[in-house]
């Protein structure tokens, strides 16, 4: 079988296609990206961060896998390195068993082109791709994943997930109509928020984009991580650019008349979504600042949110200060139900792994970012 890896351009998009319509076909989910020039963070010359396709083509040029890597900045332990997230790979295994090895052959590919390489986000252990990358002796790091309901009767009404048979639907809606659902939601997030005893009076400022204001934070607090991607105002621009996609918002969080940090949200609105149905729902996709003002950010992304009428939001935060932080604010935290997964030279790298991912920042920004590739 004569497979060539080869980078993804104007010549592949009918064969992408062509992939995609075999993996529908035969049941898959998801397909790969028919334009080959990503619609964010796109390779440009001198960028700090950038995505790049790749495809597996045989003798004849049809594509039989493909993947995504993102190449960023990052900073570990003190020491500057370039670090990239994989997507993928999609293969055409899973309906066509003549190509059962080739996920495998892709992965180690990926490792190849860079070594410092892992993934972040998966919704479970037993997803294909966690299986290929334990088979690969990659190393797993469970993340939580954060939530609050904002709008307690909407989410009753809305969600997909828990509405997946008639019975449930019919408890939600008259969880919903007496508004005890309501009382047990506000209830539990009080609940949660009193605990802390801690006082919350950080404000925001909707930025176009980030500036000094943003160099200086992150000068100031970079060293107070143990690992986690560049965080300076070149990067950030670079990761939610002006413009319509991705929707990032940019708050500048300030307390005491001084710039504590900040934190990118986006706001939603899911249609016919298999987890949150019609829902608005928020998500807090970046935020940075000194470990001790992480409940002040989150504070801060939460105002901005319910403000814009936001039903649901969440976050998945791997820094355990961070995720107290959702705590503070009265998030439900559901432990290991996300995973950040390492190769074998990326977890060498980040060694000792107990000491280091304690000090690990990521937030949905170190992820593979926007999506639409069916």
């Amino acid at each position: 079988m004569a497979i060539r890896i080869v980078p993804h351009g104007e010549e592949h998009r009918t064969a992408v296609e062509a992939f995609n319509q075999r993996l529908f076909q035969g049941g898959q989910a998801r397909g790969f990206y028919v334009e080959p020039r990503p619609d964010w963070i796109p390779p440009a010359p001198g960028a700090p961060a950038w995505r790049e396709y790749h495809l597996a083509v045989d003798q004849d040029n049809v594509v039989r896998a493909a993947y995504a890597l993102k190449p960023q900045a990052w900073v570990i332990k003190g020491q500057p390195q370039v670090v990239a997230d994989g997507q993928g790979p999609v293969s055409e295994g899973p309906v066509n068993p003549r190509y059962a090895s080739l996920a495998l052959r892709m992965l180690r590919d990926m490792v190849k082109k860079r070594p410092l390489l892992y993934s972040f986000g998966h919704g479970g252990s037993d997803e294909p791709v966690m299986n290929l990358v334990r088979e690969a002796g990659w190393v797993l790091h469970p993340v939580p994943f954060c939530f609050r309901v904002l709008r307690p009767r909407a989410f009753l009404r809305k969600n997909a997930l828990l509405r997946d048979d008639p019975r449930k639907r019919l408890l939600l809606d008259a969880l919903a109509v007496s508004g005890l659902g309501s009382l047990g939601l506000r209830a539990l997030h009080l609940v949660l928020r009193a605990r802390s005893y801690q006082r919350l009076d950080s404000t925001f400022i909707v930025e176009p984009a980030f500036d000094a204001w943003a160099d200086d934070i992150w000068a100031r607090n970079r060293d107070r991580y143990a690992a986690l991607a560049v965080r300076d105002a070149a990067m950030m621009n670079t990761l939610v650019p002006q413009g319509d996609w991705p929707p990032g918002v940019r708050l500048r969080v300030v307390k005491d008349r001084r710039t504590i940090g900040w934190a990118v949200v986006l706001h939603r609105v899911m249609k016919a979504d298999p987890r949150f149905g019609t829902m608005h729902v928020g998500n807090i996709t970046d935020c940075f600042a000194a470990p001790e003002h992480a409940a002040e950010i989150i504070s801060a992304a939460v105002d901005y949110l319910r403000d814009q009428s936001v039903e649901f939001v969440y976050a998945n935060l791997s820094h355990p200060t961070w995720v107290r932080g959702c705590h503070v604010n009265g998030f439900v935290v559901l432990p290991a139900k996300r995973f950040f997964v390492m190769a074998p030279p990326m977890a060498v790298a980040l060694a000792p792994l107990a000491e280091t991912t304690a000090g690990l920042h990521l937030t949905n920004i170190d992820g593979h970012g926007p999506q639409d590739y069916r």
